[in-house]
């Protein structure tokens, strides 16, 4: 009974991963050497002893597979547990691999303004409201709709949209940890999946406001109704120019496309 619970308290030690040492399997070694050196010869004794180490190394492997399959296994829950979201600029759907979280239209500070917020914002169409005041006041920001600027590009879908209002997408997609903007890419980069692709678009070099990239869909939505010229947050194509810029790879006065990419 005794050499059973001495064998019980070994597995168990094996089990936690305390065996680096070999102390356990020592002492345990030489216990049942003592045990039975009484009863059976040298020869006996040495044959056992190498059965025993054969055995307690064979459960040490397999301890060692089993503590690493539980672990990918954890790794492996804790990837598809993880979601990140993006705004899919131009479009009112998501890909097919990604929720659509809400459609709206896209949302920003006037082109002129210098006081101007940077980021346009993704509005949905269902708004809710706090407390307010109605009507006009002169100490607050203004948020306008945005239109796409898309003069001198009759290329495909763009021949025909300036000054159309703009779309967009909130997305979510799962799996992943991460989403990023890649320009002058069409394709992900090894280790990526493409969410979608377009045209890197901005504000206009010589207007007052100030913006940010945006990765706008190759192929646009426009929102119904929305083709008239009142100006707003502005998208206009992005092209290079060469000097700091190094051409090649860069060529002057060429449209920049982009990526939009994810990665768990």
């Amino acid at each position: 009974m005794m050499a059973f619970y001495v064998i019980l308290v070994f597995l168990l030690h094996v089990a936690n991963g305390d065996t680096q040492n070999g102390s356990c399997k020592d002492m345990l070694q030489g216990y049942l050497t003592g045990q039975l050196s009484s009863a059976l010869g040298v020869y006996q004794v040495e044959a056992l002893r190498r059965e025993f180490k054969s055995f307690t190394d064979v459960m040490e492997e397999s301890m060692k597979k089993f503590q690493q399959a539980v672990n990918a296994s954890l790794q492996d829950e804790g990837v598809r547990n993880r979601m990140v979201e993006y705004t899919r600029w131009g479009k009112r759907t998501c890909p097919s691999n990604a929720v659509l979280v809400y459609s709206g239209f896209v949302g920003g500070s006037y082109y002129t303004h210098s006081g101007a917020a940077v980021d346009p914002l993704c509005l949905p169409r269902d708004p809710e409201w706090g407390m307010y005041v109605d009507g006009n006041n002169g100490n607050r920001a203004y948020v306008y709709g945005a239109e796409y600027e898309t003069h001198d590009f009759n290329k495909g879908p763009f021949t025909s949209l300036i000054h159309h209002d703009v779309p967009c997408a909130v997305c979510l997609v799962k799996n992943r940890s991460v989403v990023k903007i890649f320009p002058a890419r069409k394709t992900c980069f090894e280790g990526w999946t493409l969410e979608y692709q377009g045209y890197l678009m901005t504000g206009y070099h010589g207007h007052a406001a100030g913006t940010t990239y945006k990765c706008v869909d190759e192929n646009p939505d426009t929102l119904h109704g929305g083709h008239a010229d009142k100006n707003g947050y502005l998208f206009f194509f992005v092209e290079g120019r060469c000097g700091s810029l190094k051409c090649p790879p860069y060529v002057e006065g060429r449209e920049l496309v982009c990526a939009v990419c994810s990665k768990k």
